[in-house]
C-alpha cells in the first residue's frame, strides 16, 4: 500500500511540475511578445514623430521662402504658403497625436493580452493541481464525503 501511495505521490508531483514548466512558458511567451509588440509601438511613434518634424520643418522653410519675396503677386504667394504650412502643421499635430493615442491604446491591449493569457494560465494550474489532488485522494481511497462522513460517525461512537 504504501509503494501505492509513493507511486501517487510521484505521479501528482510530475504533473504539477510539467504545469508548472508550461505555465513559465506560457508567461515567458507573452511577456516576448508583449515586449515586442511595445517595441514596434515605440518604433512606429518615432517614425511617425520624425516625420512630422520634417513636414513641419518643410513647410516652414517653404513659408519663408516665400515671405523674402516681394511685390504684391509674390505677397500673394506668400499668404498661400503660410496658409499651406499652417494647415500642414496642423496635419501633422494630428498625425502625431493619432500616432500618440495608437501607442497607448496598444500598450493597453498588450497589457489586457497579458492578464488574460496569465489569468488562463492560473486556472490550466489550479485545473491541473485539483485534479491531481483528486487523483490522490481516490487512489488512497479518501475520495468521497461518505468516506469522511463514515469516518467522522466512528470516532465520535
Amino acid at each position: 500500500m504504501a509503494s501505492n501511495q509513493n507511486q501517487a505521490s510521484y505521479a501528482a508531483g510530475e504533473t504539477k511540475a510539467r504545469t508548472e514548466e508550461k505555465t513559465g512558458q506560457m508567461v515567458g511567451t507573452t511577456k516576448d511578445k508583449a515586449g515586442q509588440a511595445t517595441e514596434t509601438t515605440k518604433q512606429k511613434a518615432g517614425e511617425a514623430k520624425d516625420k512630422t518634424a520634417q513636414t513641419a520643418q518643410a513647410a516652414k522653410d517653404r513659408a519663408a521662402e516665400s515671405k523674402d519675396q516681394t511685390g504684391s503677386y509674390l505677397g500673394e504667394k506668400t499668404e498661400a504658403a503660410k496658409q499651406k504650412a499652417s494647415e500642414t502643421a496642423q496635419y501633422a499635430q494630428e498625425r502625431s497625436s493619432d500616432a500618440a493615442q495608437y501607442t497607448k491604446d496598444s500598450a493597453v491591449a498588450g497589457k489586457d493580452k497579458t492578464g488574460s493569457v496569465l489569468q488562463q494560465a492560473g486556472e490550466t494550474v489550479v485545473s491541473a493541481v485539483v485534479g491531481a489532488k483528486d487523483a490522490v485522494a481516490n487512489t488512497l481511497g479518501m475520495g468521497g464525503d461518505n468516506t469522511t462522513k463514515d469516518t467522522t460517525t466512528t470516532r465520535n461512537h
